[in-house]
């Protein structure tokens, strides 16, 4: 019995070890686990902490820098600046070029004798007209020193004076001319200058219009309302523009920089300071409630289509482009050829002694309704082809004639003149 009782009392002894060794256990297991959880936090907290740390500034750890608790924001993308800026770039600031080219740019200042009708009741008198404009200086040489405009701003005149970039002023005189492609060269004697003045100015870098793209960042000089020299820049508007002007048509470059009074004859340059062209024509209308005004429309000769002319004038030849037929006349109008039965054409009311067409035999009253195989409609029809003909060139019009009540039509061949 006793026996017994000591094996129970083992059994019991036995069974709460093993129910203590299961508890013990499943305290070390819940004990390592609340372990790993308090490390995963506390390493949450300091990972937290450092991100902050480092994009605030505080700490500059390579790697984690673009790292972000919160959604990034939105920034903007600026382009990264380079050495040399490109072609097509928009110019803002352009002093440097500016000082560098001034130099090289001129006022003009013409003087036209006009008839001023009776001044007072015993005498007849005259006055000058003053008109402004501005200059390139293109080349010297020993004797003088050679300037590029436009020929309407020195065409007429009877005195001329240029003021350089140092205000001094001295007379100058036409070198050559171009009505067709109105551009003009002046001469100024280097004798008329002083030292001062000479070492203040400078030549023109002359560069290729060829080259100019639509939306390149340009930059016009000149003497704009005759108030001294002015800078205006802009972009490349257009290319080879058709503009006529007196009947003439020329193909210029359009820009949006503002052109006024006084600046014809002033340099258009690239954002490299080059000239590219002569500033020349603005286009503009008179505001009324029922025709805005039109800003933004400046025209420039390209000085590459030019170049050669240019040096043909500075060494004081003659334009031999651009022949002339040697008449005058007006365009038969549609109520003209419906009322009439005229044809539609270029009539001649007039022919110049001695020109092409009165060798080659055409009368008053001729109508001109083609040239080299081209119908008229308009005098631009006939200009546009004598724009690309020089002097003693022949060209081929067809003249309608009148014999009897009708209208014949004949060929005749014309020497240009």
């Amino acid at each position: 019995m006793a026996e017994r009782k000591v094996k129970e009392a083992e059994v019991e002894d036995m069974e709460e070890e093993k129910y203590t060794h299961r508890v013990e256990k499943r305290k070390k297991k819940k004990s390592g686990f609340s372990f790993v959880i308090v490390l995963l936090f506390i390493v949450v907290i300091l990972g937290a902490l450092v991100i902050a740390l480092n994009n605030v500034g505080i700490l500059k750890i390579e790697g984690i820098k673009d790292l972000k608790i919160n959604k990034p924001k939105a920034e903007l993308t600026y382009t990264q600046p380079t050495d040399k800026p490109k072609e097509g770039i928009y110019i803002t600031d352009v002093s440097d070029i500016v000082e560098e080219v001034m130099p090289s740019i001129v006022a003009i200042t013409s003087k036209t004798r006009v008839n001023s009708g009776l001044f007072g009741p015993f005498y007849s008198g005259s006055q000058y007209a003053e008109g402004a404009g501005s200059g390139i200086i293109v080349s010297k040489t020993d004797d003088e020193l050679l300037i590029l405009t436009n020929n309407h701003v020195v065409e007429g005149a009877d005195e001329l004076a240029v003021q350089f970039v140092n205000e001094k002023s001295v007379d100058a005189t036409i070198k050559g001319s171009s009505e067709r492609r109105d551009v003009a060269v002046i001469s100024v004697k280097m004798k008329d200058l002083d030292n001062a003045t000479i070492e203040s100015i400078k030549i023109a870098t002359i560069g290729d219009s060829k080259k100019l793209k639509v939306g390149n960042g340009i930059i016009a000089i000149g003497n704009a309302l005759g108030y001294g020299q002015s800078v205006t820049t802009g972009v490349v508007s257009a290319l080879d523009r058709e503009v006529t002007v007196d009947k003439v048509k020329s193909k210029m470059i359009q820009i949006d920089a503002a052109i006024n009074g006084g600046n014809s004859g002033g340099a258009l340059l690239n954002s490299q300071g080059e000239v590219v062209g002569i500033n020349s024509v603005k286009y503009s209308s008179a505001v009324t409630s029922t025709n805005a005004s039109i800003e933004g429309m400046g025209f420039a000769i390209p000085i590459t289509d030019i170049k050669e002319l240019i040096t043909t004038l500075m060494n004081g030849e003659e334009d031999t482009g651009g022949g002339t037929i040697g008449v005058e006349g007006y365009m038969v109008t549609e109520e003209q050829h419906q009322a009439y039965n005229m044809p539609i054409g270029f009539y001649i009311s007039k022919i110049n002694e001695n020109s092409g067409a009165d060798k080659a035999g055409l009368e008053i009253g001729n109508i001109i309704t083609g040239i080299e195989g081209n119908k008229i409609k308009d005098f631009t029809d006939i200009s546009d082809i004598l724009y690309e003909k020089k002097k003693g060139e022949k060209v081929k019009l067809t003249i309608n004639y009148t014999s009897g009540r009708e209208y014949k039509e004949k060929e005749v061949e014309v020497t240009l003149s």
